[in-house]
């Protein structure tokens, strides 16, 4: 059984296991493991924050690509560990299969390689605040490609205020002067494609009677198979490998795909998917904190208050997530990485990054 997947006790087992002050049952491994969820949370957040810097150091000793490419191989790895440990099986039938391609395309090996390109030209602070629309796309997106999802005015002013939060942090009204229009268009495609791929998901994937871990190991171990074909078409080996972009993508992949996601599956397992996806608002902030701090990026003014005006639009967005069920899916990275809105986009929490 995957931890993002736990199944409910029988009644007459629950019954006979008197819940905990925390709200667990007494003496279960869900009780005593919850006092440190967020200490874990906390790590997760930290991960993906640090993405967009790993990323950005990655691009300065290897193509987009290869960077891209590195990344999903180590976070296979990682994910393949994780399968025999557990002793789970991969997903069986063509079609399961042929719907994990189409997600490994649209949550891994595009937005993926499209944040490597982005960020050779715009700070890994953007990058960041970038995949934090991911939420307002996956909202819009819902409106149109899932029937059952109807609008609310709060979500709507959500959605309104979050992309005036972008915005601002672009600066829309000095005409996006010093601002790479490319660059920054890459990052935002990569939202984009997370909630395309999410949507998606909820569509073909969400009932397959497949464990989490099992569908996130053969979604990125396919989208890794799709880059080691596509990378060498548009690059070449680098004439020297230096360390510290090997290094960083070395983490990219191990941490913030792989190992990432190993946490990201207890944390939904313990406290739910509503209370994982908080770390959505807290990735823009590390991101940012990070590339000034380690990588002494500029930041103006419009650049906080936009992220927070974009988080607080996603947050609205998101308000009815606690009323409805999160259908099983499997996660993105992180990227996403990024972490979708459970309603418009589901997720245990994707993307990520």
């Amino acid at each position: 059984m995957s931890p993002a997947a736990p199944h409910s006790a029988s009644p007459s087992r629950s019954a006979s296991r008197r819940p905990s002050p925390t709200g667990s049952p007494a003496g279960s491994p869900r009780g005593a493991r919850l006092l440190d969820w967020r200490v874990r949370f906390g790590v997760l957040a930290l991960i993906w924050g640090f993405s967009f810097l790993f990323i950005k150091v990655g691009t300065e000793g290897f193509a987009p690509f290869q960077v891209t490419f590195g990344r999903l191989l180590f976070g296979t790895a990682v994910l393949a560990v994780a399968l025999v440990v557990k002793r789970d099986r991969l997903p069986r039938g063509a079609r399961v299969w042929g719907h994990l391609t189409v997600a490994a395309f649209l949550l891994n090996a595009l937005p993926f390689s499209l944040f490597a390109y982005a960020e050779l030209t715009i700070p890994s602070t953007l990058a960041g605040i970038c995949n934090a629309t991911t939420p307002l796309w996956g909202m819009l997106l819902s409106l149109v490609a899932l029937s059952e999802d109807r609008p609310t005015r709060v979500r709507a002013a959500g959605l309104g205020i979050g992309f005036m939060g972008v915005l601002t942090v672009l600066g829309a009204w000095q005409g996006f002067s010093g601002l790479d229009v490319t660059g920054t268009a890459l990052a935002l495609l990569a939202s984009f494609s997370y909630a395309v791929g999410w949507i998606y998901v909820r569509r073909t994937l969400s009932d397959t009677g497949v464990s989490h871990l099992s569908l996130a190991g053969s979604q990125v171990g396919v989208a890794t198979l799709q880059l080691a074909v596509v990378t060498p078409l548009f690059t070449s080996m680098p004439e020297s490998v230096e360390v510290v972009p090997l290094l960083a993508v070395i983490a990219l992949g191990a941490l913030g795909t792989g190992y990432a996601m190993l946490l990201q599956y207890g944390v939904v397992a313990e406290v739910g998917p509503t209370t994982a996806s908080m770390v959505t608002y807290f990735i823009p902030v590390i991101a940012t904190a990070a590339g000034v701090a380690v990588l002494d990026e500029q930041l103006t003014w419009n650049t906080p208050v936009g992220a927070v005006i974009v988080l607080a639009g996603a947050a609205l967005t998101q308000t009815r997530a606690s009323r409805r069920t999160t259908p099983t899916t499997p996660t993105p990275t992180p990227a996403a990485a990024a972490a979708p809105a459970p309603e418009a986009a589901p997720t245990p929490t994707a993307t990520r990054l």
